[in-house]
């Protein structure tokens, strides 16, 4: 388990590594209608972080943990995307070199941002391919792997963005944090139950991706086929046993959603907030708007809008008109 003065001070380790995000609190007509002049919507903008998601936090927590020989032979990284940007950006942070591997179906924009910070590029055709790819980078070239999703230093970097959500936005009823490997929902809940135990929190997975509600049913991590889902940078092919243990601790519930959600979500946020968030970063909102919307009236509700990674064109493509009430 996590530790509050751990998080604490991974927080000051990561220094101007990262930036601190700002809340909304979300007021409208529309929120109104829905869920009755009672009800509390604080948005944790976690998109407005360096490269655009909550992964930097990760990256640099275990990239700041190596010794000067590790970090001199470089890292590698496995990713759709935005964990692949992030290890790049705290790679060249910290002065070494980066080499990730990532999925053919990872969004155009993600591949250049992560070329222009320096990374060398590998493709993949599909998440369990690119896993196994990645280690043998990481035996071959003596890289370390920096995990897209698992172990104590992931877990906290991430717990530093429910530790800092809590710290912005007192008396929470829920948090809602979207799910993929459950590196970020690991790290949010620990951080969570640690400073306001009473808080629920909430994972939500897409239904083409449910390695943690098969893992939790099963009781021990579980993987899955193949990933089906928008939500490319919640496509985890498996789930692992550090992160896992920390979600079973410390997550009340988890919730499923499926893809037409999310793009309605993404229409709402733009609609209603003018932010483009990819469909991860509607996660969260999508829970909250369908299956969360009758057990969270008339409280208040923490929402993770967790990146912003997509062009315009493949958001537009996406929306395709959704996001209204």
């Amino acid at each position: 388990m996590l530790s509050l003065s751990e998080i604490q001070e991974t927080r000051e380790k990561l220094g101007k590594h990262i930036d601190i995000t700002p809340v909304q609190r979300w007021r409208s007509p529309v929120v109104e209608e829905r869920f009755g002049a009672g009800t509390e919507i604080f948005m944790k903008l976690e998109l407005f972080q360096r490269t655009g998601t909550f992964k930097p936090r990760g990256a640099l927590t275990n990239m700041l943990n190596l010794d000067s020989r590790a970090l001199e032979k470089g890292i590698c990284a496995v990713s759709a995307g935005n964990h692949a940007i992030a290890a790049a950006y705290a790679a060249r942070e910290l002065g070494t070199s980066a080499k990730v591997v990532m999925i053919k179906t990872a969004n155009p924009f993600r591949i250049e941002r992560c070329r222009q910070l320096g990374a060398e590029i590998e493709m993949a055709d599909d998440a369990h391919i690119a896993f196994e790819r990645v280690e043998q980078i990481e035996k071959e070239e003596s890289r370390t792997l920096v995990h897209p999703f698992e172990g104590h230093y992931t877990a906290l970097g991430t717990a530093t963005l429910g530790m800092e959500f809590c710290g912005q936005v007192a008396d929470l009823d829920a948090v809602i944090v979207p799910i993929g490997g459950g590196g970020l929902c690991a790290g949010v809940a620990s951080a969570v139950k640690l400073m306001q135990p009473r808080c629920q929190v909430f994972g939500v997975e897409p239904e083409g991706a449910d390695t943690m509600h098969r893992s939790f049913a099963a009781g021990s991590p579980q993987g899955i086929d193949k990933v089906a889902t928008i939500a490319d940078s919640l496509g985890a092919p498996y789930a692992a046993a550090y992160t896992f243990e920390l979600c079973r601790a410390n997550v009340d519930e988890l919730v499923m959603i499926d893809d037409d959600a999310m793009r309605f979500a993404m229409g709402l946020i733009f609609h209603e907030l003018k932010l483009a968030v990819e469909p991860a970063g509607a996660a969260a909102t999508a829970a909250l708007w369908g299956p969360l919307r009758e057990r969270l009236r008339g409280k208040r509700i923490g929402v993770i809008v967790c990146g912003s990674n997509i062009d315009s064109l493949s958001f537009t493509e996406l929306i395709g008109g959704k996001g209204v009430n």
